[in-house]
């Protein structure tokens, strides 16, 4: 090779050399004018929301207010309950003290008829009109409290009604039936305030 040509060989590689040494200095510049990334942070943890005060004293009131409506209605139907057992204790004792009353009151109806099936045989007759007046009186009373005389002659004895105290015979009537009342029995409603005294066929 001439030398010539090795010199001109030899520039051709130092300016290739050059060339790539200029690249990369090129390329060193332009890393360095860039921002190192940041490394990736790992994600937050989430936190919990946090209370309203506010809120929760609305919901302690709401919990608060529940809870006394209850016992409000709880107060209410006890004091109803309460008002119905008293009014059912008093229908019942004022009930209880008109069947007394009216059971004791028996005897004196009891001799005021036969006051008046005395009087019948007397030629006084003021006294008679007097003592069947009493008695008319005393019976319409007696019908306004509901009383009712307890008198089954000819029927099928009961022994929920009448007591019975005589046994008669065949003659008198149906076997089991009551043939003759002694003493009128009387009940109020459903009620007896006394039984009937009466005598009974034999079955």
């Amino acid at each position: 090779m001439s030398k010539d040509k090795r010199n001109r060989h030899e520039k051709e590689e130092r300016s290739a050399a050059e060339a790539a040494e200029e690249a990369l200095l090129e390329a060193l510049e332009e890393k360095k004018g860039e921002e190192p990334e940041k490394p990736a942070e790992a994600p937050a943890e989430e936190k919990a929301p946090e209370v309203n005060p506010l809120e929760k004293q609305l919901e302690e009131a709401n919990a608060k207010t529940a809870e006394y409506l209850a016992m409000a209605q709880r107060v209410q139907a006890d004091f109803e309950n309460y008002r119905k057992r008293n009014e059912t204790i008093r229908a019942d004792a004022y009930a209880d003290g008109r069947r007394d009353v009216a059971a004791v009151m028996l005897p004196v109806l009891d001799n005021l008829e036969r006051a008046v099936d005395a009087a019948a045989e007397s030629p006084d007759e003021a006294l008679k009109n007097g003592v069947e007046l009493v008695l008319r009186q005393m019976t319409e009373a007696y019908q306004k409290l509901d009383v009712k005389a307890i008198d089954r002659k000819g029927e099928k004895f009961d022994p929920n009604l009448e007591n019975a105290v005589l046994q008669g015979s065949e003659e008198d009537g149906e076997p089991g039936t009551v043939c003759q009342v002694l003493q009128k029995g009387y009940r109020m409603g459903d009620k007896v305030l006394r039984h009937a005294m009466v005598k009974v066929v034999p079955e």
